[in-house]
């Protein structure tokens, strides 16, 4: 019998709106990209259903988008830098934000709670604002806690998605 800590668990979003040479459409490269996440030091223990959802920004081609929830003794910039390096391997460049991409993965959460440094900012500065991360994660950690809002997954999927009231003070005259 064992009592070693549990390994720290991360929720990576993944997202595409790019062929890609090898694998082929968006869907195909997010289950590719979820094969590639796993190795000696990041154990897959789930990932939601995969969904589409508008751009955001210049580019015109809907997204493919995923979460993917590993466990792995790397440290924040460790895992930054892998993920990194599988999106360099799946032909990212870097260059304009939220242009087409064949593959983009970013930690959303951390068990670990909050991690802040120069290059990595976790959790994710914009999850609460984006259904196409909440919907996923909702999927496969409704209840994990955002460390700094003290809500659930499921509790700022609610919030996003509920009519908001209309803006009497915007109205032109």
């Amino acid at each position: 019998m064992s009592n070693a800590m549990p390994l720290p668990l991360y929720a990576i979003g993944l997202g595409s709106n790019r062929r890609h040479v090898r694998f082929g459409d968006p869907r195909a490269v997010l289950l590719a990209a979820l094969a590639a996440l796993e190795s000696d030091d990041i154990e897959a223990v789930d990932a939601s259903p995969i969904i589409a959802s508008d751009p955001i920004g210049p580019s015109r081609r809907r997204y493919a988008n995923a979460v993917a929830l590993v466990a792995s003794p790397l440290s924040p910039p460790e895992m930054l830098e892998r993920l990194q390096a599988i999106e360099a391997s799946f032909g990212r460049r870097t260059g304009q934000r939220w242009s087409a991409r064949t593959l983009d993965l970013d930690i959303l959460l951390w068990s670990g709670g909050t991690w802040s440094d120069a290059a990595l900012t976790i959790p994710h500065p914009a999850i609460e604002q984006r259904a196409f991360v909440l919907g996923p994660l909702r999927a496969i950690v409704p209840e994990w806690q955002h460390p700094l809002h003290r809500r659930s997954v499921r509790q700022l999927a609610a919030r996003l998605s509920r009519p908001k009231p209309v803006d009497r003070g915007a109205s032109a005259h």
